[in-house]
């Protein structure tokens, strides 16, 4: 169930015109445009988050598991969850996702819902509980910490029972968002194949979100359909070069939706959707979502770690990327090398703003605006860094970033929406004055945060 903003921006809301020939952004009549809640607004500036898929399928050595693994498999030697925190907050992270359960129904937490759970294996005597350590490491390690819940379930024989199984699941997510302390995102997908009996289930999604607005009020829900977040559309790793963080619910009504307009509501979002809901960036940094002993020379390097935040936080996503531990329970440890690599080369280019200190002039027309500023000499600049401030919404739908050194103005980068971050990067290039147009907006634009970096 969508929460009260979302049904009152939505009955408020009106259809966006489009110039007939400019193709320009007008919304007619439109109402206050939506704005973040404060767990949406904390959840996007955190910018990284990193997703932990674990389970039988890390010692069957597959992706999906088929539901009919024996508990004893789940074995690992040296769990430390502890060890992926401090990885993930020397790279910058500042949440991690366990994968509590998947879709072979296998649960990481001694759950009083079914017997194919960590209950039945040999790891810590029967007596482990992989969501405890995860939270506990988070909280010891300042990160926030989040569950994916599978609705799929290809173990339980509830499955294709819509009624029971719901309940089932619903009792699975209460054991989830009551036992652990505060969650900061509930994750779900809408995999749904065929169960153990053959049937496909039914899901009940309004009372499973309105479950967790009940048990984690502050905690923000992704999914297809959100209703807090929304997926991107792929799992490469790129945001759309256009991404509204508002969008036209109907398009997407559950999780699993498909279609063409459904694509590209996740990938762009809509200048005149009436809900805000940010896109989440998810990838691996391997191959596959699991480990795979094989893919250990197939870890993605570091310049591709760097591209994926480019394509994703500077696309106005936020990014979760997959790092699945080992069979001993650990991160590898090429894996947690180029994390470091990463988190060293972003600090290396963003470490100083050559804008910093310079003010720039801001002048409005309507829903077009220019800002200039004179850095005060010369300065090599490879890197643009925009940001709407969206505690007021995202207006802006096309812009040019240029630069002059004393000469006539060159266009350094160009785009369509900016909103929360948008970076452009290109060949570095020597000005003294640059010029942000804004050339088009859905409303009067607010200024906008320019930072600039060399790139060198």
């Amino acid at each position: 169930m969508t929460n009260r903003r979302d049904f009152l921006t939505q009955a408020g809301a009106m259809l966006a015109a489009r110039h007939p020939l400019t193709g320009s952004v007008r919304p007619a009549m439109a109402p206050a445009r939506p704005t973040p809640s404060r767990p949406q607004l904390d959840w996007q500036r955190d910018e990284l988050a990193m997703f932990l898929h674990f389970g039988v399928n890390t010692f069957t050595d597959r992706e999906w598991g088929d539901g009919s693994e024996d508990p004893v498999i789940f074995a690992p030697r040296a769990l430390d969850a502890r060890q992926w925190a401090r990885s993930a907050r020397a790279a910058g992270f500042r949440t991690m996702i366990l994968t509590a359960k998947h879709h072979d129904g296998f649960c990481l937490w001694p759950t009083r819902t079914t017997d194919h759970s960590v209950a039945r294996s040999t790891w810590r005597d029967g007596k482990g509980d992989v969501v405890r350590e995860l939270v506990d490491a988070c909280r010891a390690e300042g990160l926030k910490a989040g569950v994916y819940l599978s609705p799929w379930d290809r173990n339980a024989p509830a499955y294709g029972d819509s009624p029971r199984y719901n309940e089932m699941y619903r009792a699975q997510l209460t054991e989830l968002l009551t036992q652990y302390g505060p969650i900061q995102e509930v994750w779900f997908d809408g995999a749904n194949g065929e169960g153990p009996n053959g049937k496909r289930q039914v899901y009940d999604w309004p009372r499973v979100w309105q479950l967790v607005r009940q048990l984690q009020s502050n905690a923000v829900m992704f999914s297809d359909a959100g209703p807090d977040v929304r997926w991107i559309g792929n799992e490469n790793g790129s945001a759309g070069e256009t991404n509204w963080s508002t969008v036209d619910p109907a398009v997407v009504p559950y999780p699993g939706a498909s279609g063409d307009a459904a694509t590209r509501m996740l990938q762009q979002g809509d200048p005149a959707g009436s809900v805000w809901r940010p896109g989440e960036t998810d990838v691996s940094i391997r191959p596959g979502w699991f480990y795979h002993p094989a893919d250990d020379v197939n870890v993605k390097s570091v310049d591709r770690l760097v591209a994926l935040y480019f394509s994703s936080v500077g696309r106005n996503s936020k990014l979760l990327l997959n790092v699945p531990p080992t069979r001993e329970g650990l991160l590898h440890a090429t894996d947690v090398a180029r994390l470091a690599g990463m988190r060293t080369t972003l600090d290396g280019l963003f470490t100083r703003d050559v804008a910093a200190g310079h003010r720039m002039t801001w002048k409005v027309s309507g829903r077009t605006a220019t800002g200039e500023l004179d850095l005060g000499h010369a300065t090599s600049i490879g890197i643009v860094d925009l940001a709407e401030d969206i505690m007021h919404g995202q207006v802006v739908a096309r812009y040019a970033v240029e630069g002059s050194d004393g000469g006539s103005w060159r266009t350094l980068s160009r785009g369509t929406t900016i909103g929360y971050r948008k970076l452009d990067r290109f060949a570095p290039v020597t000005a003294r004055h640059i010029r942000l147009r804004i050339d088009d907006a859905a409303d009067k634009p607010r200024r906008v945060r320019l930072r600039l970096h060399s790139d060198d």
